[in-house]
């Protein structure tokens, strides 16, 4: 399979989420995917452990009042961006760049800090893309 180069930042699509055409930031330092949430509860919802989740902004009134549940989450140890470790909860979605579909993982984190609400890691981008540090949104320039 041919590698699609991709930029430092790119449109991503989350159906699963309902988010479209969203920005991510690539980060080749970073192994795991990550993705500004503001919100988390676990909750027993007959019998089995189910988390509750709001991904990115709450003043981003499209996305404001979208809750996600899924049972199928762990929790990971990250070391963040000041290089301190905490614990977040790992979920899976479905991802669409350049047309083509896959599964990825993110961690679940306050991102309101960062200038980007999502951050692609090398696991999402390893044998599917190249990046080039110098282009951005790649993905929307091949569909011209």
């Amino acid at each position: 399979m041919e590698k699609k180069v991709i930029g430092r930042r790119e449109r991503i699509t989350l159906p699963e989420w309902g988010l479209k055409m969203v920005t991510a930031k690539v980060d080749t330092g970073a192994y795991t995917s990550s993705i500004h949430c503001t919100y988390t509860e676990e909750r027993e919802v007959d019998g089995v452990m189910t988390l509750f989740y709001r991904v990115l902004s709450p003043d981003n009134k499209k996305y404001k009042d979208k809750i996600i549940a899924t049972s199928n989450y762990t929790q990971k140890k990250v070391k963040n961006s000041f290089g301190q470790a905490e614990v977040r909860y790992k979920v899976s979605t479905k991802v669409i760049m350049f047309e083509e579909e896959f599964d990825a993982e993110f961690t679940l984190t306050d991102r309101s800090k960062m200038r980007n609400a999502i951050l692609i890691g090398r696991k999402m981008i390893q044998g599917k893309f190249l990046v080039d540090v110098a282009e951005v949104n790649l993905s929307l320039k091949s569909k011209k």
